[in-house]
């Protein structure tokens, strides 16, 4: 497919796309044609008030960016690729105060903090209880669903919500404020979610209000949690209230709305792919849990912004340009990987960049990812191994997330 064919207009963030496909097709004439490509918008839709973005769309190309941090900023314009036309720019700067929008050394200094609760040690002492829920969410679901359940609200929203409730000490009864304020927060672009654009403004309100009174409650009387270790002695290189309550916000997006739908896209790949799900149920890969999220890639894309002019695929950048970097299209790059559109549970090595390019922005909370993966599938295995496919996945309406509302499956 020649890049020329490309129409005119085409944008890879437009919300409307991306509820019905993530473009693959184009992606792939982008990359073999032209890597590093304009892409023109207008009438302020992504609400930036400028005039576009450079779509990076091969694998080496994105980790270029994701590893120059004093080139391509995420501080200037978040790394979130498309708000809305109507949102004010004091909204959008307002959000520097999440990890996912700081710079070195203010990133530095706070990833240093909030990694104590990632570390291997504490992603093990996770593992056992975990597992238990992974088995009792299967089992709900088989008991409860009379023959056939919505696979997303179910099963794959829960292990990810549970997993955040045990490690910051969130009651698990308030797991479902959680689902519905992440929901409503992202999914800005979805009418279902977002019936008004302040909607998700209160969402994220409502979800640094609960944070910042978990920190105040630890402060005054700590526990054996993440909470009062990441808050508590703040003059000692602690969180504040604040910072503390805009990592528990990216948790609720980071945490759970990704590897939720990196669960919601597996499950659809195995029952559209079932020779992969007779492999896994029967030899239970190691490697399949990484490959899934290649698969799934569900943060299509991130933003950075030029500190400077620079080059890239042969483009020059200018200092304040804004550069999209398209995980989706790196993860099937050919060059990187062997027959990048099948999927494939054995793949190894798989150096896909769905938990990022690498850089100071990887996902701090890879390992407890992989680890949610493996343990919900092989519960899955275990309890449902016939499950099967009733539905097409519906589809979120955004304009970076890779997101399903629903995915109805069969037990019988």
């Amino acid at each position: 497919m020649p890049c020329s064919a490309l129409p005119d207009g085409f944008d890879f963030t437009d919300p409307d796309l991306l509820q019905h496909h993530v473009p693959l097709p184009e992606f792939a004439a982008l990359r073999q044609a032209e890597p590093v490509r304009w892409i023109p918008q207008t009438g302020n839709a992504a609400g930036f008030q400028d005039d576009g973005y450079w779509a990076v769309t091969r694998h080496a190309d994105v980790r270029y960016v994701s590893t120059h941090p004093e080139i391509f900023s995420s501080y200037l314009n978040t790394a979130i690729i498309r708000f809305n036309e109507h949102i004010e720019r004091a909204s959008i700067d307002a959000q520097r105060f999440i990890l996912l929008n700081m710079d070195p050394p203010e990133h530095t200094r706070v990833r240093q903090i909030v990694q104590r609760g990632f570390t291997p040690r504490a992603i093990r002492g996770l593992e056992e209880r975990l597992r238990a829920r992974a088995t009792a969410i299967v089992a709900r679901a088989r008991e409860e669903g009379g023959g056939s359940f919505d696979f997303v609200t179910s099963v794959a929203s829960e292990l990810p919500l549970q997993a955040i409730a045990e490690l910051i000490g969130v009651p698990q009864d308030d797991r479902a404020k959680i689902f519905d304020w992440s929901n409503k927060m992202i999914a800005y672009d979805d009418p279902e979610y977002a019936v008004a654009p302040e909607v998700g403004r209160q969402s994220a309100a409502e979800i640094l209000a609960y944070a910042m009174g978990m920190a105040a409650e630890r402060k005054q009387c700590p526990a054996q949690d993440i909470v009062s270790t990441l808050v508590a002695a703040e003059n000692e290189g602690n969180l504040n209230s604040d910072e503390f309550g805009f990592f528990v916000l990216m948790l609720a997006v980071a945490g759970n709305e990704t590897t939720r739908n990196a669960t919601t896209h597996g499950m659809h790949a195995f029952l559209t792919h079932p020779e992969q799900w007779e492999l896994y149920k029967r030899e239970r890969p190691g490697t399949a849990a990484e490959e899934i999220v290649r698969w799934a890639t569900p943060v299509v894309a991130f933003q950075r912004t030029a500190t400077q002019d620079t080059e890239l695929g042969g483009k020059l950048i200018r200092k304040g340009d804004r550069v999209g970097m398209f995980y989706a299209s790196a993860n099937r790059d050919p060059e990187v990987f062997d027959d990048p559109d099948s999927f494939d549970v054995t793949r190894d090595p798989n150096p896909h960049l769905g938990f990022g390019g690498g850089g100071p922005h990887f996902c701090l909370g890879k390992s407890l990812a992989v680890l949610e993966i493996n343990l919900i599938f092989n519960a899955i295995a275990d309890a449902m191994p016939g499950l099967r496919l009733l539905e097409d996945p519906r589809r979120l309406r955004s304009a970076w997330i890779n997101g399903v509302k629903e995915l109805r499956v069969g037990t019988g």
